[in-house]
């Protein structure tokens, strides 16, 4: 009796014909419903979202191009394409809107930059150093913004009025003394700018100090270069929050020739809401363009100081 010899090239071609005969399994089909229960609901709310916030960028832009410039007329989409609220405005037809313009700019620029500095050295001074009265001295920080900025505009005004009387160049209707006021929203920027300061290590400090660093200079040289994101940031968010204050723009700056954009383009839809809408938003497109462009330029100091950060730890 002889046993078959198997060679390995006979196995192999043998286990080939074996699979190649045997039925190849169908591909599983995703589960929809697993999906739209683990992953699809968040899409839903991302759209929903999106479309909450776009749906009012779209209105402004379609009232700003419509040149009947009413609310009934004014749709999502525009009916027809115009720049003629665009040369009214820039032509000073309802007021100086390039003075607003420009005194909404320098308000901008400089109460955002002293902001962002005195914060800083606030916030520098409290995570660094230890010395009494310091929590006190936080939650009152904390305190103070909780309450409304409407409750001191009464304040605020006797007391300016009363400077005006002595210093005329701050006083009501000034732009340095209603840039003085706005000061008060650095407080809450010191609690973030704070916490930030907090991730640093002390030991760069330290270090600066061995070599011969004062405090300034490890300030300036050290830790300020390091926390770059959230200066970034907070200047972004003081830029916006000045450009947006109405109530005390609204009191102390009655002048046209003083006011902001807010209170400018506010006079110009106060006695007719409905059939000046076009103005309006006309105004507020032209506003809109430095600050996407100001976004645009700290973007990559957020990103950039993010991505160090990251590469260090």
């Amino acid at each position: 009796m002889t046993t078959p010899i198997t060679t390995p090239g006979t196995a192999i071609a043998g286990t080939t014909a074996a699979s190649l005969g045997s039925p190849t399994p169908a591909p599983r089909r995703p589960d929809r419903a697993r999906w739209v229960r683990e992953v699809g609901w968040r899409h839903l709310v991302a759209l929903a979202a999106v479309a909450f916030a776009i749906f009012p960028l779209l209105f402004v832009v379609s009232a700003s191009l419509n040149p009947i410039g009413t609310v009934a007329s004014t749709s999502i989409i525009p009916r027809q394409i115009s720049f003629e609220n665009f040369t009214r405005l820039l032509s000073g037809e309802r007021g100086p809107f390039l003075r607003w313009y420009l005194n909404t700019l320098i308000l901008c620029t400089l109460v955002s930059a002293a902001q962002v500095l005195c914060s800083a050295l606030a916030a520098y001074a409290f995570s660094r150093f230890r010395f009494r009265g310091r929590r006190t001295g936080l939650l009152a920080l904390l305190l103070i913004q909780m309450f409304p900025q409407f409750l001191a505009v009464i304040a605020l005004f006797s007391m300016f009025a009363g400077i005006g009387e002595i210093v005329p160049a701050l006083g009501l209707n000034s732009i340095l003394g209603y840039g003085l006021v706005l000061m008060g929203g650095a407080l809450l920027q010191v609690w973030l700018i704070k916490g930030f300061f907090d991730t640093v290590p002390r030991d760069l400090d330290e270090a600066a100090m061995l070599d011969g660093a004062s405090h300034a200079q490890a300030f300036f040289r050290i830790i300020l270069p390091l926390v770059t994101p959230i200066l970034a940031t907070t200047g972004l968010l003081a830029f916006i929050g000045v450009a947006n204050e109405f109530i005390i723009a609204s009191i102390f700056l009655t002048d046209a020739e003083s006011k902001t954009l807010a209170t400018g383009l506010y006079g110009i839809i106060d006695g007719d809401r409905s059939n000046n809408l076009g103005l309006f938003a006309a105004g507020s497109v032209l506003f809109s363009i430095p600050v996407i462009i100001l976004f645009q330029y700290l973007q990559r100091f957020i990103t950039g100081g993010l991505t160090a950060g990251a590469v260090k730890g």
